[in-house]
């Protein structure tokens, strides 16, 4: 849901008829969204932030109450990695975050919606790529191998992506990740949740480089 026609317009149009997709419907407001997805069969909900009429992020806890495996990507113009943080650890899977300016790449907005129904998470892969391990923080004690993995990771690459794109093997970066896990205390009792809360660490401890003095 977006209260921008046009952006709402074009998002719709990068989604419906994709492989797998069809647009369930499209909310200007709070009001339209409540009619529309409070009974709806929805996988997955693009949820604007600001909205005329209500907060995004409010309705989109409301509806996670209902139905608990209701996927939510938040879109906002703004950084919103409070409001992720802020989540329960036990809510946190199947939440994503995006840029407007990423979601309009049809191969980020579709692997983002596909992850976030199955109940993983992505963060902003432009967000994510100028984070660095903040000084002293569980990030600083990773290799810089292990926090390039762990940065493909939170911006929703799957392993056998992250191997290509690191041009190592699929084995290597399950290790590499099962390293990353020890070392940021993120063992969960399954693979999605220690991958979201291995991707929320990277925005809890992550910190933008400094400018050149």
């Amino acid at each position: 849901m977006e209260d921008q026609t046009l952006f709402r317009s074009l998002l719709a149009s990068l989604i419906d008829g994709a492989d797998g997709f069809t647009v369930a419907a499209t909310c200007a407001n709070v009001q339209e969204a409540r009619e529309h997805l409070t009974t709806s069969t929805a996988d997955v909900v693009l949820m604007d932030i600001g909205l005329p009429d209500g907060n995004g992020f409010g309705l989109a806890r409301s509806l996670r109450t209902r139905r608990p495996d209701l996927g939510i990507v938040l879109l906002s113009a703004h950084d919103v990695m409070d409001l992720l943080l802020a989540l329960p650890t036990k809510d946190r899977t199947g939440w994503s975050y995006l840029s407007k300016t990423s979601a309009t790449s049809t191969a980020v907005l579709l692997n983002t919606l596909r992850i976030t129904a199955n109940g993983g998470g992505v963060l902003d892969p432009e967000l994510v790529q100028k984070l660095t391990p903040r000084k002293n923080s569980p990030l600083s004690r990773l290799t810089g191998r292990q926090f390039d993995a762990l940065r493909l990771l939170a911006a929703g690459r799957s392993n056998a992506a992250i191997a290509r794109e690191m041009e190592i093997t699929q084995h290597s970066v399950d290790n590499l990740l099962n390293t990353v896990y020890n070392v940021l205390g993120v063992r969960g009792d399954s693979e999605a949740n220690s991958r979201v809360s291995a991707a929320l660490m990277v925005l809890r401890h992550g910190a933008a480089p400094e400018a050149p003095a």
